[in-house]
């Protein structure tokens, strides 16, 4: 096996020598936003670029339209990259997965040509859906990843963070039904569900002063009825519920559910709360492959954020904490030079392209690439947990609900 030093200098080449297709990959995708299990053209664009640089790949991965699977290799140690590639909607990729997609593309082409030499099988995965579909969740359900010895990805961020510290999520569509009626002449006759959101988000907002601080409780209503002069019959909204664990999570719901059971029952309007997707579960990182990769970020010349400004971005909730409770996983945050802004707003969209953003992700291929060299070359004896060896931890499926 050729030296440590020798492996990063050739996948640090091989990056470089694909840097303007990696760009343009991000830049397109960036240019035509798609958002949750829509993600059609860019889960194409993406296994092209991956089958042009020979990969064998294997589109609606497991069933699912928008998900592939992209590998070269076939070694006994299997590495697998995420490639995240949905946008938000009505802010495009203001959470910069063009550039999560462009990486993992660079760090599978980056260990291709490696594999036979360090034993791997590379894997880069297409993941639809992660802005609240879940869509690893779905894979790990129809049996993806359990075999790897080690997953990771880059995401983008104001500020460079080694360590994700995500809060375990669940999403919720929430829906009242009443009766509809003429305001001003039948008032009497109608039942207002307008009315019993109104009364869950100000029991919402009370039950928020007896919280812990490291819970959020926050969403959207999404229809709030049609007409001034009819009684709403219908209305619906979306709510996230954060804790640090999905224990805790369990505990945080059934409190926020009481809320909107507060505005069905003063209301008389019918409740239904439907999971959106199975929680996302806190994440567990793998500490050997995460001090590599901190070593390996420092020696690019990246710097780590102050830890006030770290504690931040790396709160973010990702469906990657799941794959996380199954296998070794890393999942640390690259800088975009976006402050004061920072993901899911408008600004951060505009910072994931240009010459930070491009540096960034070139960065986060050769990085992901280095860190995968030393966890598997540096000493063989002391590889992360595999498969066989990782014990999982059980996943919280939610049930649906109505009151």
């Amino acid at each position: 096996m050729s030296d440590v030093a020798a492996l990063k200098a050739t996948a640090d080449a091989t990056v470089a020598a694909v840097a303007t297709e990696l760009i343009t990959l991000s830049e397109t995708l960036h240019a035509n936003p798609e958002t949750a299990w829509q993600e059609h053209r860019a889960a194409a664009w993406v296994g092209e670029a991956l089958t042009a640089a020979g990969f064998r790949v294997t589109p609606r991965y497991l069933g699912l339209e928008t998900a592939l699977l992209a590998e070269a290799g076939s070694g006994p140690t299997i590495i697998g990259i995420m490639a995240e590639y949905d946008a938000l909607p009505g802010l495009g990729h203001a959470c910069g997965h063009n550039l999560i997609a462009a990486s993992a593309v660079g760090a599978g082409l980056a260990l291709a040509p490696l594999a036979d030499e360090l034993g791997l099988t590379v894997r880069v995965y297409g993941t639809p859906a992660e802005e609240g579909g879940g869509g690893k969740i779905e894979l790990i359900e129809a049996g993806a990843f359990r075999d790897l010895d080690l997953a990771m990805m880059v995401h983008p961020a104001p500020v460079d963070v080694a360590e994700a510290r995500p809060f375990a999520v669940s999403h919720s569509h929430v829906a009242y039904d009443g009766v509809s009626a003429h305001a001003a002449a039948y008032p009497d006759q109608g039942v207002n569900a307008n009315d019993a959101f109104l009364v869950a988000q100000v029991a919402i907002g009370l039950l928020r002063q007896q919280l812990p601080a490291d819970t959020r409780v926050h969403g959207v209503q999404t229809v709030g009825g049609y007409a001034p002069n009819a009684i709403p019959e219908r209305t619906e909204g979306r709510w996230y519920t954060r804790a640090n664990s999905l224990a805790e999570l369990s505990h945080l719901e059934e409190r926020v559910r009481r809320c909107f059971e507060a505005g069905a029952l003063a209301s008389g309007a019918a409740l239904s709360i439907t999971p959106e997707s199975k929680p996302y579960s806190e994440f567990r990182p793998d500490e050997r492959a995460l001090e590599f990769y901190r070593a390996n970020a420092l020696a690019r010349g990246r710097v780590f954020a102050d830890p006030e400004v770290a504690g931040r971005m790396n709160r973010a909730s990702t469906d990657m904490g799941n794959v996380s409770q199954l296998v070794p996983a890393i999942h640390p945050y690259i800088g975009v030079g976006s402050l004061p802004y920072g993901n899911h707003q408008k600004e951060f969209a505009a910072a994931c392209v240009g010459p930070v953003a491009e540096q960034a992700l070139l960065d986060a291929a050769v990085l992901m690439a280095w860190t995968v060299i030393d966890v598997v070359a540096t000493d063989p004896s002391s590889l992360p947990p595999t498969k066989a060896s990782y014990t999982p931890k059980a996943s919280n499926t939610p049930k649906e609900s109505a009151a």
